[in-house]
């Protein structure tokens, strides 16, 4: 028997429905991912699910006792008081001594302050307040909206483990792949106010999807084209005085209807985004930068060169100061009112021209309509030299023109990402800052923001839990953590602030790569010792990966030389299209400038490691 059902379901804001005539079954033990893009209803379904907003049409049916807990998206504006008490408010009740023991954990591994004064928390910390009280007391369904927004790495993966430990039912909307994947048994898509329940893990629904969209547009090509042979009978003043002519006429009838009932799918973000000049090789270099807010330190020796074209992933627990170090880099100028180092150095390379993203969407005028944020006023943007009207370009990014003259305030939070995002690409840039770009973006729309990042061609640095994220898209990592890269004798404790390390590659090459610090067993924990800064000739640890990848890259780039050398040797590549003959021609030339700075670097880094032996 189901724990939570809906029954013939239908409900609207005006417009096409959000749920259209739904049936939907919960059963126990399910682990289901609501999938959907940004604006289909997935937040309104769980409020329906949990008797908190109530349908124009249809029932909602519970098993007789059950609990039903939800986490929403947004963060409740009502709610006061001390954290445990909104967890658990009858934590002071004897007979409530289990539930209570049970919140202290949660909050303990959501790195909460049970006596903190909710109004005195970020809105992110906030959110893990309420994900804390959502699975304290063992509800027997979980509705989660969104539940990693805001959790670093760890919580994640503690989340991960608890739900699968001990919440046995529950639905959840995520666009967190990896958390997906791990999670989800069953995958349910809400597209045009119907579900679709495909019943199977995420991968297997990404092929299954793909197959039914294919199907979908050849049936719906196929009724195109009859709908138009047979309108143009019609139009050619065929008389309805026989038989089959009535039929023939009956069944345009039916295919003109059939033809407005259809609900074409939302369709897909038109981002891109506006490159500016490009910067000198070298983009920001910090060497042995430490900061900390009043007494306690915060960061520790930060030493870091970020060079053109670098993809950099920043990871860390939250409160470790990675908006903090964003901040350094980016706007370590006092005049400015930026950040200011208490020891170490900064430099800004040439022609920097720097697009931010936060990941509180500050930037954005809440009281603005959506055209007024993108252009302050104006009616255009210039898109790569192109003039072009605000309204127009945010149907790139999906608002319609009546959406586009609404106010910030009234958006979803995918929708206010995905404004964000048009707001950043308007500007030209070469240094694309992004802080938690993936909170909230649909599937769709997340796949081609990686996209255009991995065409772009300046630099990149980008904070985000979202693995997949990092995966796909960053080069290398700076990775808060406890000790030095290279020192296993010098550990830091809680209060002394980060060391920030760089690892070559992606998430998943990190994990590989990491030094794990001592176990909690301060007995065999060596004593922590401030570690020596390196000697001025030492190689960095850019400079140790440059040398050795530079002999294979050296390799590729020959290689590819002598195939462009083997085409324009040969008379016929002459009679090509000049076009091709052009490409050819200026690649080789381009070939043979990187091959001699890469033997150049080369030679260079030889010789200092050839020194220091």
């Amino acid at each position: 028997m189901a724990l939570l059902s809906l029954k013939n379901v239908s409900l609207s804001y005006g417009g096409n429905p959000l749920l259209d005539n739904v049936e939907f079954h919960i059963e126990r033990g399910d682990r289901i991912c609501l999938l959907g893009v940004n604006g289909t209803g997935k937040s309104t379904m769980l409020r329906v699910l949990a008797g908190d907003t109530k349908p124009d049409e249809g029932q909602v049916i519970r098993s007789s006792g059950i609990r039903v807990a939800r986490l929403p998206q947004q963060v409740p504006t009502h709610l006061t008081g001390r954290v445990m008490d909104i967890v658990c408010p009858d934590h002071e009740n004897p007979d409530h001594a289990r539930e209570a023991l049970e919140a202290t954990q949660i909050l303990s591994r959501l790195d909460l302050d049970p006596d903190a004064d909710f109004a005195t928390l970020s809105g992110g910390t906030r959110r893990r307040v309420l994900l804390a009280e959502t699975l304290t007391g063992s509800p027997d369904v979980v509705l989660l909206d969104e539940p990693t927004n805001h959790l670093d790495l760890d919580s994640i993966a503690w989340l991960e483990a608890f739900l699968l430990r001990h919440c046995k039912t529950f639905l959840f909307i995520s666009h967190d792949r990896s958390f997906l994947r791990r999670i989800a048994s069953r995958v349910v898509e809400l597209d045009r106010g119907h579900l679709s329940d495909w019943n199977c893990n995420y991968d297997t629904f990404l092929i299954r999807k793909e197959e039914a969209l294919n199907a979908e547009a050849l049936q719906w090509d196929r009724l195109d084209k009859k709908l138009l042979k047979e309108e143009a009978w019609r139009r050619r003043g065929v008389k309805a005085r026989t038989v089959r002519n009535q039929g023939r006429l009956r069944a345009l009838e039916a295919l003109r209807a059939e033809r407005r009932q259809r609900r074409d799918r939302t369709g897909t973000v038109n981002m891109s985004i506006q490159e500016a000049n490009r910067t000198g090789q070298i983009v920001l270099k910090a060497d042995q930068v430490s900061f900390g807010f009043t007494e306690k330190p915060l960061l520790r020796d930060v030493s870091t060169v970020i060079t053109r074209g670098d993809r950099i992933g920043i990871i860390g627990p939250n409160g470790s100061g990675k908006t903090t170090l964003l901040r350094l880099l980016l706007e370590a100028d006092p005049a400015s009112g930026g950040l200011t180092p208490q020891a170490g150095k900064i430099a800004h390379g040439t022609n920097l021209q720097i697009a931010y993203s936060d990941q509180l969407r500050a930037q954005l005028d809440e009281t603005k309509s959506l055209a007024e944020n993108i252009v302050q006023g104006k009616e255009f943007v210039m898109l790569q030299g192109v003039k072009r009207h605000v309204i127009g370009y945010l149907e790139d990014f999906l608002f319609s023109p009546d959406r586009a003259r609404q106010p910030v305030s009234v958006l979803s939070g995918g929708e206010r990402n995905r404004l964000l995002l048009a707001r950043l690409f308007a500007q030209p840039s070469n240094v694309l800052v992004l802080d938690e770009p993936t909170n909230d973006l649909d599937l769709d729309t997340l796949d081609l923001l990686e996209d255009q990042l991995d065409s772009y061609k300046g630099t990149v640095l980008v904070v985000s839990h979202d693995r997949a994220f990092l995966n796909n898209v960053v080069t290398s990592v700076l990775v808060f953590e406890k000790h030095p890269a290279e020192r296993t004798d010098s550990w830091l404790g809680p209060d002394e602030g980060w060391y920030v390390n760089e690892y070559v590659g992606s998430y998943d090459d990190w994990i590989a790569k990491r030094i794990l610090p001592p176990t909690a067993d301060t007995t065999s924990r060596p004593p922590a010792a401030k570690p020596q800064p390196p000697s001025q000739k030492k190689l960095s640890f850019k400079e140790r990966r440059d040398l050795e990848e530079l002999p294979s890259r050296i390799e590729s780039l020959e290689e590819e030389q002598a195939q462009c050398q083997a085409c324009l040797a040969d008379p016929a590549f002459f009679r090509k299209p000049k076009t091709e003959i052009a490409k050819i021609t200026d690649r080789s030339e381009a070939l043979a400038r990187d091959l001699e700075a890469a033997y150049q670097r080369w030679n260079e880094l030889e010789a200092r490691a050839a020194s220091l032996a």
